[in-house]
């Protein structure tokens, strides 16, 4: 067939990519060569319109073993000869049209992230976003996303141990399916992903290849639409017990030390693991495409190299001890064949049944190679103005606090997640150590050390699109405040950053600035980017959702016994708040689901008072001074003392402290860097010599299971846990029952 510009515009690519290929190639590429430049210029997988940002964050520390972004997951040290992997990615345009399978093969795609550098996975969170809960469609999405994440995290053996779940109307027709996996593994024992060795032989190893998933790279690069469905196919399927035998050999090969370099076969299949693999070693590959194990018959070429099917690796193994690799792959009852070699000229040679099907140089399609970089033009959102126009004068304080609090604590956005985390296995493997015991952060042992790891993902996407250089500043600021409050030392940070249309000069502004923003708080917190993934084109009808840059943080415990939890323990405690309260509601759930507005600034913060207070609740932590630690967040300083209350029934008797600010700013306002403590009566003299001359407030105390507010009686505290626990519930089920009666 002719290959022209028409051609390469129906592939994504521009007229101005397209000759830039003929430039690097020399002449015409064919369709097999265009398809593969197709993908791997895409945005998912060259972060073209991002490179140029994501490069100003910080991504070098101490504890850090591998360069950020050069491997397929972040690795830092975590002591005693062990470190830790971890990685958080994005499946959003394949759950928003196919939920079940969207979510499910971006679990599946993360820990192969992990397993692939040889680290074995020990914990899985997500961070999702779905349209306003009282929607038909919003309650199909997040059916089909819950069972997905559980059904394949069930299967495959890694409990999820955290995550957080916003529901706002911009999310409506796509939601965000952020998925993120923690693994464990020795020091040194780190596979690469990099082929190096003429004459080294190349494996495919794991399920065979399918037509699911072509195209899947680009698909993912693009607006979602309602043509969308037609794209069915670019959904990939997944099998997770397929999966979980894929780790096990690989693990087994890897003990071996046969393997030279291996990738996952992820975004853009077999094209963008040879191309990467090849590029990160300055060598080439021969690759016999008929030799790929494939579940349907007479597959192009062109099909191969974009397939996207699930629980595949390319393995480069030591020329010589091949029979190894299929002794190992036979016994698990595995797919595996040797499909070609690396060989010393750059280039990537694909062939069928013996006739070159298609030769591009590996640098020339690879992200920081010949992959273009674009640098967008971005201009302030014209809807800040409004935000900068709000008054909070102009908002009545209600006469009805408790009323008030009773709605709150029903909001999606607040309410409880039982009914998501019940879908969920999160005791398997025994390692989580938060299921009775919680705390702000996931806390998971670290099998054969005597270490802990604290894990989190956060990101309040209403703060950063009313700021999106303070808001992204406060995502980094709350999961490093959550691992400081359960007792870790915040190590490092792994981003998702879901944003609109990039050739949107608005939706450029959001992300240069929230990359800004969150540069400036990791580099405050010592906390280097390990690496993540950029995804664009999430897009409703009228616009871009909220700008989201989800931040997956890890810290470390050196001592499980370091752990604090979030609850309450025992009636007399003292109740404190450690920081200052301030007359603050703008972008809180009470202004912005209660009152209906839309446009506030977010709320107050400042970097280097945040830093003063994890540094201080580290201190007290450290000292035995509390007994439980809990921050302020969504819903103010009212369902953090609920949420502390909870776990074991107890109440709590509090006052506000300050008179001068106006009452539902004091319990319902989210002015940031706040944490709330217990502390043993006995320890209270000792506990404030520690605090010194930083912020406190002392609240009430913790009784036997009524809550008492400003000397009000507002009942008992399981009335208050059963509307927390129930909302969500509630809500699914009402709407199950009006589809009955239709």
């Amino acid at each position: 067939m002719e290959i022209t510009v028409k051609t390469a515009e129906q592939l994504r690519l521009t007229p101005e990519e397209f000759e830039l290929i003929i430039q690097k190639l020399g002449r015409t590429p064919n369709f097999n060569e265009l398809c593969a430049f197709s993908a791997m210029w895409s945005e998912h997988c060259s972060y073209k319109n991002s490179i140029r940002w994501l490069k100003t964050l910080p991504r070098e520390g101490k504890k850090m073993l591998v360069k950020a972004g050069e491997e397929n997951a972040g690795l830092m040290d975590i002591g005693g000869g062990y470190g830790v992997v971890f990685k958080i990615e994005s499946h959003n345009h394949p759950s928003a049209i196919e939920p079940f399978q969207g979510a499910a093969t971006g679990v599946g795609g993360i820990h192969r992230d992990i397993f692939t550098m040889g680290a074995r996975p020990i914990a899985s969170l997500n961070s999702l976003r779905f349209g306003n809960l009282r929607d038909a469609k919003t309650q199909h999405l997040l059916a089909g996303v819950v069972h997905g994440i559980g059904h394949y995290g069930n299967c495959f053996g890694v409990p999820t141990v955290g995550g957080e779940i916003y529901f706002e109307e911009c999310y409506h027709t796509n939601p965000l399916v952020n998925a993120m996996s923690v693994g464990i593994l020795k020091n040194g024992e780190t596979i690469s992903a990099t082929a190096k060795g003429k004459g080294n032989p190349v494996f495919f190893v794991g399920s065979a290849t399918g037509k699911d998933g072509i195209g899947g790279a680009s698909f993912a690069s693009a607006n979602i639409t309602k043509e969308s469905t037609e794209e069915l196919p670019a959904v990939q399927v997944g099998d997770p017990f397929q999966e979980k035998k894929l780790l096990e050999a690989c693990l087994e090969v890897i003990r071996t030390g046969v393997v030279v370099g291996m990738q996952d076969m992820g975004a853009a299949g077999i094209i963008c693991s040879t191309a990467e693999m090849s590029a990160k070693g300055e060598v080439g590959m021969r690759i016999d495409l008929d030799k790929v194990p494939t579940r349907q018959k007479n597959m192009k070429a062109w099909e191969l190299l974009l397939s996207e099917s699930q629980e595949r690796m390319l393995m480069v193994v030591e020329k010589g001890r091949e029979s190894e690799v299929l002794d190992i792959f036979e016994k698990w009852d595995l797919p595996c064949a040797d499909i070609g070699e690396v060989t010393d000229d750059g280039l990537l040679k694909f062939y069928m049944n013996g006739e070159l099907q298609a030769e591009i140089p590996a640098w020339e399609l690879v992200l920081g190679g010949g992959a273009p970089q674009y640098e967008r033009p971005y201009q302030e959102p014209a809807y800040l103005k409004q935000v900068a126009a709000f008054r909070e004068q102009d908002i009545a304080v209600p006469d009805d606090l408790r009323k008030t609090a009773e709605q709150l604590i029903t909001i999606p956005n607040i309410a409880s997640k039982k009914w998501v985390a019940v879908q969920y296995d999160s005791t398997v493997g025994a390692a989580n150590t938060s299921t009775n015991e919680p705390s702000d952060a996931s806390v998971v042992l670290a099998k054969g050390t005597s270490k802990a790891l604290a894990i989190t993902t956060d990101c309040n996407s209403r703060y950063v699109y009313a700021d999106p250089y303070k808001g992204a500043m406060i995502a980094v600021a709350e999961a490093a405040r959550n691992i400081v409050c359960s007792g870790g030392e915040p190590l490092g940070v792994t981003n998702c950053l879901n944003f609109g249309n990039p050739y949107n000069p608005e939706v450029y502004y959001q992300f240069v600035h929230a990359i800004q923003g969150m540069g400036e708080a990791c580099r405050k917190f010592d906390t280097p980017v390990t690496g993540g993934n950029v995804s664009f084109y999430n897009q409703h009808p009228e616009g871009a959702v909220y700008p989201t840059p989800t931040i997956g943080m890890v810290g470390l415990l050196d001592h499980i016994e370091d752990k604090m939890t979030l609850d309450f323990k025992q009636e007399g405690d003292v109740i404190f708040l450690v920081g200052r309260s301030s007359s603050d509601i703008s972008s809180s759930e009470y202004l912005h689901k209660i009152h209906g507005v839309e446009f506030s600034p977010a709320p107050r913060f400042d970097l280097e008072e945040e830093y003063i207070l994890h540094r201080k609740v580290e201190e007290l932590i450290k000292a035995r001074l509390v007994v439980s630690a809990h921050d302020v967040s969504e819903g103010g300083l009212f369902i953090t003392l609920v949420e502390s209350a909870f776990p074991r029934g107890l109440g709590f008797d509090v006052v506000s402290a300050d008179f001068t600010i106006r009452k539902d700013a004091y319990w319902f306002g989210e002015a940031q860097s706040r944490v709330v403590v217990s502390v043993s009566p006995d320890k209270v003299a000792a506990f404030r010599k520690a605090v010194g001359d930083h912020p406190l407030e002392e609240l009430g105390f913790v009784t036997g299971g009524s809550v008492e507010l400003d000397g009000m009686d507002w009942g008992p505290i399981a009335d208050w846990k059963e509307k927390y626990e129930e909302a969500i519930g509630a809500q699914l089920a009402k709407a199950e029952t009006a589809l009955e009666m239709l």
